[in-house]
């Protein structure tokens, strides 16, 4: 297939990345093909320090637990804690054992030092509080909520006491049992206490919104923003609980969906902070439909990369990663009938693609499906191309 490859691949470089886009969107999201590959999140590295030093942004929000986040944004803003301390109870998934992650919060913490905190950079955790083995207890966004409030907001608007919260809470473990995410049956999520909870965790982030004149002249626009968080993952945590508890066929995508929003509304308010970087999985950020299978059949459902393009419009871009080898994982030289396979000819090892112009080319001979021999990659998709903003394409991932 020639489509005349050099008018639309071009070095791995932020200038590259931005003569894709008509302007400087307010969020450039970065997708990944797949987790646990530092090469992947060394070239995120380089182009978010290009981005912070060519093109001013000044976040960056990663597909882990937004709670855990604000331990990493503390460190990074106001140096509290140690770097160690920070990889360790700061992330989720497991992301805090990647060096790359961890260069990326030392870079972060040395630009920040002696600067004016309107100039300093800033991390986000995106994710709700949603590990794989099954969602958080909503005790800790709750409880910091309602603390925020007890301490600011007269006593007699205040929907219930601390006592009551943790009466209804109950023992976290309830909320985290594992088994819940095959068996509904095992969650506590539509128990008459949840329900309770469930209407609480909504008056009292009605609450905050109601107070927010006040709130920000008493505390700070910054502490504001994070009691804004808590409530945010309080009534989304007791939404997914609520539908882990569902025995209706739509559960899975229920759940699929509720995290997409919970992912969105937490991209929609580091958005609100400046120019941001997004990197999680291309899954999460593409703006079409997603879609995986979970045991059963096909499970489609909008992305936060859609539903955050459905706000923004022209302000949210995406660019997707593909890769061409995992040999460590058994992802070999893809054919040359796909997407990665024309890529993988080129000789560089990586490229910035323009999606739009590559899509328009192979419109007449649409190339081939790649099928990935391992479960944790996921080639591009080439009927979603059109959809990208660009391609970031790196041709062998090494192991280690």
């Amino acid at each position: 297939m020639d489509i005349g490859i050099k008018d639309v691949a071009h070095a791995v470089e932020a200038v590259n990345v931005m003569r894709l886009l008509p302007g400087r969107p307010r969020v450039l999201a970065l997708g990944e093909p797949t987790h646990g590959e530092d090469a992947l999140l060394e070239v995120r590295n380089e182009l978010f320090r290009h981005l912070v030093e060519q093109e001013g942004y000044r976040s960056i929000a990663l597909e882990s637990d937004c709670l855990l986040g604000t331990v990493v944004d503390d460190y990074v803003t106001s140096g509290t804690g140690t770097l160690d301390e920070v990889m360790e109870r700061g992330f989720s998934h497991g992301f805090g054992a990647s060096a790359a992650n961890r260069e990326l919060v030392r870079w972060m913490r040395a630009y920040n030092d002696g600067r004016d905190a309107t100039e300093r950079l800033r991390f986000a955790g995106v994710d709700g509080p949603l590990e794989i083995t099954g969602p958080e207890s909503p005790r800790q966004a709750l409880i910091a909520l309602h603390g925020y409030l007890a301490a600011w907001v007269d006593a007699d608007l205040m929907p219930c006491d601390a006592g009551t919260l943790d009466r209804l809470l109950g023992a976290d473990d309830r909320w985290t049992d594992p088994a819940t995410t095959m068996d509904p049956s095992r969650s506590v999520g539509q128990t008459a206490e949840a329900r309770e909870l469930r209407l609480l965790a909504d008056d009292l982030a009605s609450l905050l919104d109601t107070q927010t004149p006040h709130l920000i002249a008493a505390t700070s626009r910054d502490e504001w923003d994070r009691a804004r968080l808590y409530g945010r993952t309080a009534t989304g945590l007791m939404r997914y609980h609520f539908w882990m508890a569902d025995t209706t066929p739509g559960r899975l995508r229920r759940l699929l969906g509720v995290r997409s929003s919970m992912m969105a509304a937490n991209i929609l308010a580091v958005a609100e902070w400046g120019p941001a970087m997004v990197y999680a999985h291309n899954l999460l950020l593409q703006r079409g439909t997603s879609e995986m299978r979970l045991g059963g059949p096909p499970e489609q459902w909008w992305s936060a990369g859609a539903l955050v393009n459905a706000h923004l419009g022209e302000e949210y871009a995406f660019l997707a990663m593909a890769i061409g080898t995992i040999r460590h994982q058994g992802v070999g030289t893809p054919p040359p009938d796909t997407v990665e396979g024309l890529l993988y000819a080129l000789p560089e090892d990586g490229y910035v693609v323009d999606a739009r112009r590559l899509a328009a080319a192979l419109a007449a001979a649409p190339p081939a499906p790649r099928v990935s021999p391992w479960f944790g990659y996921f080639p591009l998709d080439a009927a979603h191309l059109a959809e990208c903003d660009g391609i970031v394409f790196l041709k062998d991932l090494p192991q280690g």
